[in-house]
């Protein structure tokens, strides 16, 4: 599954997720540009780091995913862009009652209008390169629910629901739209709310793991960014090419329940 030549821009990539998946596309092959809000030293030497360990190029561009014309300026300054994986996200928990209006517009701004902007600004360039790839990172809960999380699980059934509108609208391109729905992934995130999940819960680490933080994950194991990169490459590869306009659920069997 090479993808030796292409250019892969991945949203919300200096941390998490997005990295896993930027490492997995430049292992690859592919030219990879990580991106987030912030532009320190560390950002650009991540960039390095790949470069370094992989050989491709392997660049940094700095974003903000809740301002739209940020979005497409990303892809503009990236000057090309084969695959584009729509990862950015931001979360807060809160009954709708009581849910921040301000936390509600950033949310929907990050989780699902960013994802708008980029792949407007994309799809042009996939088109005039023959070839693309937009793979969107959803959610478990961009397929069930969860309370007192409105606004994300309502951002990521919109990314659902727009990555089948960009599926459709390019079925007959060489170009495909796909959505990926992780459940709980080991994240440094996460890995940093283990330890007081295990002390509020008097619990042991597995404990707390398997009876608290993956309740809802019928394999109590966490996803990994690797296996999450691994999916994205597959969907980027030709042995992908006539999958498009769907979910691929990486969740341990939470969306079977």
């Amino acid at each position: 599954m090479s993808l030796n030549g292409k250019t892969a821009i991945i949203t919300g990539s200096n941390s998490g997720i997005g990295l896993g998946i930027a490492r997995e596309m430049a292992k690859a092959g592919a030219n990879v540009v990580l991106n987030s809000f912030t532009d320190t030293k560390d950002d650009h030497a991540l960039a390095q780091e790949i470069t370094d360990v992989t050989g491709v190029t392997a660049r940094y561009i700095k974003a903000d995913m809740s301002k739209g014309d940020e979005c497409r300026a990303l892809i503009e300054k990236a000057g090309a862009c084969d695959i584009l994986i729509n990862n950015a996200g931001i979360q807060h928990v809160a009954g709708i009652d009581e849910f921040p209006a301000e936390k509600w517009d950033a949310i929907i701004a990050i989780n699902l209008s960013s994802a708008f902007h980029t792949t407007a600004a994309a799809l042009p360039l996939m088109r005039k390169a023959g070839w693309g790839r937009v793979i969107n990172i959803a959610s478990a809960h961009g397929l069930t629910a969860s309370p007192y999380k409105s606004a994300y699980v309502a951002a990521k059934h919109g990314i659902v629901g727009m990555t089948k509108v960009v599926a459709l609208e390019t079925a007959e391109e060489p170009i495909t739209a796909n959505a990926i729905c992780p459940g709980y992934v080991l994240t440094p995130l996460v890995e940093e709310q283990i330890p007081d999940t295990m002390k509020k819960y008097d619990m042991d680490r597995d404990t707390a793991v398997r009876e608290v933080l993956l309740t809802r994950q019928p394999s109590k194991e966490f996803a990994t960014v690797e296996q999450l990169g691994g999916t994205a490459v597959f969907l980027a590869s030709d042995a992908a090419a006539q999958i498009t306009g769907t979910t691929i659920s990486v969740d341990g069997g939470w969306t079977a329940l």
